[in-house]
């Protein structure tokens, strides 16, 4: 393992820093005609090589160090999406057309423009967009549960297994983007996309979403590893949250979010992450850090601390 001052990198520094390397040669690619946002991309980039190398003496500065040391993939992830997106709308080309044809063979169709005018169920689309509203509270919640109830090993290892899910999406949006049914297709307009959940999803994306980043789908991809990581170390937790990413599954090409192989391929993108993770881990165990209680010493005996 890679060391700073003695001070070891972990296996998310590590897949960081390659990330990082892979967005600055596409930055210098696809900006190279706009030196001033190039040099703020790279800016950026450098801001990050910073912070991992700092991430190893945080992590030995106490509880606030090791906290920030182990989850600041996570707080940099928001930024490196927009990237995504910044980059594949200057560059400005697609290839949904491929994708497009993918379903036809597959599918038989354009599913993710055929099922929610097909089905323009409320409740259906009340449940299926509920799902995919609360995918980021199925990222944060694995992890984060995981490290409250003292399954630390298991949180950090939950970390690792979603970042590099995204690290890994978004190099392959950044050489092969696809916009998605959202920009290729009319958006649908019935009873299942009137509802106010339905409303809500659309006005967050139209806000939020990053061009090009459609496929694989990183929703999909995420939440199946963040689900299977709960379910390996808190089984409890993982049941919670695995009716939500069923839901999130289905959720994304019916609300014509991503297109059909769009998700199957987030799903194959978890599978291979999962069974890489799972290959590195394979002893890990579930098991919380718990404190026993210590025998009441007896009066005049040394006293026995926790």
């Amino acid at each position: 393992m890679a060391q700073l001052n003695g001070r070891p990198f972990a296996p998310i520094d590590v897949a960081t820093l390659a990330y990082v390397g892979v967005t600055t040669v596409a930055a210098c690619v696809f900006m190279r005609w706009d030196a001033v946002t190039l040099s703020l991309l790279l800016g950026a980039h450098a801001l990050v090589v910073c912070l991992v190398l700092l991430a190893p003496r945080a992590r030995t500065a106490g509880p606030v160090g090791r906290f920030v040391g182990d989850w600041y993939p996570f707080i940099i992830m928001g930024a490196l999406y927009a990237e995504v997106g910044v980059l594949n709308l200057t560059f400005g080309y697609d290839h949904d057309r491929v994708i497009q044809r993918l379903d036809q063979w597959v599918f038989g169709g354009q599913v993710s423009y055929e099922w929610i005018r097909a089905m323009p169920d409320p409740v259906l689309s009340g449940v299926l967009h509920f799902c995919y509203l609360v995918y980021y509270g199925i990222l944060v919640a694995a992890p984060l549960a995981l490290w409250l109830s003292g399954r630390r090993d298991g949180a950090r290892v939950t970390i690792f297994a979603v970042s590099t899910t995204f690290y890994l999406c978004y190099a392959v949006f950044l050489f092969f983007p696809v916009a998605g049914p959202r920009y290729a297709f009319p958006l649908a307009h019935n009873e299942a996309t009137r509802i106010a959940v339905a409303r809500f999803a659309q006005w967050l994306l139209d806000r939020g979403d990053s061009w090009g980043a459609a496929f694989p789908s990183s929703h999909v991809a995420a939440a199946v590893v963040a689900t299977a990581c709960a379910l390996r170390f808190w089984r409890p937790l993982g049941l919670v949250l695995a009716p939500l990413t069923v839901g999130l599954i289905f959720a994304v090409v019916y609300g014509q979010f991503h297109y059909g192989v769009d998700a199957l391929s987030g799903l194959l993108v978890a599978g291979g992450i999962l069974y890489s993770i799972r290959a590195r881990t394979p002893q890990l165990a579930p098991q919380p850090v718990t404190l026993r209680a210590t025998p009441t010493p007896e009066p005049g005996s040394t006293r026995i601390r926790l």
